[in-house]
């Protein structure tokens, strides 16, 4: 299933965000439009934005409101990358040089800087004290999450729960707030705008999960990075730490070592491992499970060509190879 199928019905929508997007970036310096437009045209599957739309269209026409939502939930997302990948020493996202690797770590991050505080004068605009509370506890719990993720760097001693919440709140919450915004940009009930709130949030948690499937098992030309990158960051992600607990001491011992240790010695017994244990079917497993909660989260809307996209959506989140 291809993402350009899901957003089919919002194809001319997505081009108004593009615009929204290009439009709020610009700067009377260079250097920013430059790095601006490289991440832009960087590509990307667009699922925030996706979001926002996909929620609000479940209620009624969309409105400009939607579209510099959709707008801001993006660069939002924009500006967390840029600061990732100098804080990962990336080189690589999407099948491309990171800009950090093109424009180096003070330009990513001067810039990542821009366009989040850009993001929140559009929010400003459009004068709506909901939809700043949402977006600002969102930022807020997104920077905890990835604090907490650096906090667990090289920790092999993680456990699943506390491993969950790192997903919740570095990714899902983006997510969550998305799909909340589509809703409150539609003046949604408090009912609906509570199930799409979790809509967002269970699809976020999948969609990192199946990430996490493909750093060990993905096409790296279809994914867009190496393989096992989380791996040489010492970042312990659920296939991971599924295979280490399930391995024989000896090669549980390797594991353990290439967490606390990073780089990519032991990628070739971790890919053998995580095969071997059943930790990618696990993961995906509990991938599938989060995506039949999206779908129990919007059973109770009428039919119509937003719903089946969001059913689409969920579904593409576990069977997807990029």
């Amino acid at each position: 299933m291809a993402i350009r199928h899901i957003h089919s019905c919002i194809h001319d929508d997505l081009t108004q965000v593009d615009t929204v997007i290009r439009t709020s970036l610009h700067s009377e310096v260079p250097l920013v439009n430059q790095v601006a437009e490289y991440i832009i045209n960087s590509g990307g599957k667009r699922l925030r934005p996706i979001l926002v739309l996909l929620a609000g269209g479940l209620f009624g026409k969309l409105k400009p409101e939607h579209y510099q939502l959709a707008a801001i939930v993006e660069l939002i997302h924009t500006s967390t990358l840029l600061h990732d990948d100098v804080v990962d020493e990336s080189s690589k996202r999407r099948g491309k040089s990171t800009a950090n690797a093109i424009f180096g770590n003070a330009a990513s991050v001067l810039v990542g800087d821009f366009v989040y505080s850009r993001t929140f004068q559009m929010m400003v605009r459009i004068q709506n004290m909901r939809v700043m509370e949402v977006l600002s506890n969102a930022t807020n719990v997104i920077a905890e999450g990835e604090v907490l993720q650096l906090l667990n760097i090289n920790n092999a001693d993680i456990n699943d729960d506390d491993y969950l919440k790192v997903i919740h709140y570095k990714t899902a919450k983006l997510f969550e707030a998305a799909s909340q915004l589509g809703a409150i940009a539609s003046k949604a009930s408090t009912q609906d705008e509570a199930a799409l709130s979790l809509y967002g949030m269970h699809l976020g948690t999948a969609f990192q999960l199946v990430d996490d499937i493909l750093d060990l098992s993905g096409n790296t030309e279809e994914i867009g990075k190496n393989l096992g990158d989380d791996l040489a960051e010492g970042k312990p992600t659920l296939p991971i730490l599924y295979a280490m607990h399930h391995s024989e001491p000896a090669l549980s011992a390797k594991i353990r070592h290439a967490i606390e240790n990073g780089g990519i010695e032991h990628l070739p017994v971790v890919i053998e491992a995580v095969h071997a244990t059943g930790a990618l079917a696990h993961v995906k497993k509990l991938a599938e499970i989060e995506s039949q909660k999206c779908l129990a989260t919007i059973e109770h809307f009428p039919d119509s060509e937003f719903k089946r996209a969001l059913v689409e959506l969920a579904t593409f989140a576990v069977t997807r190879s990029f």
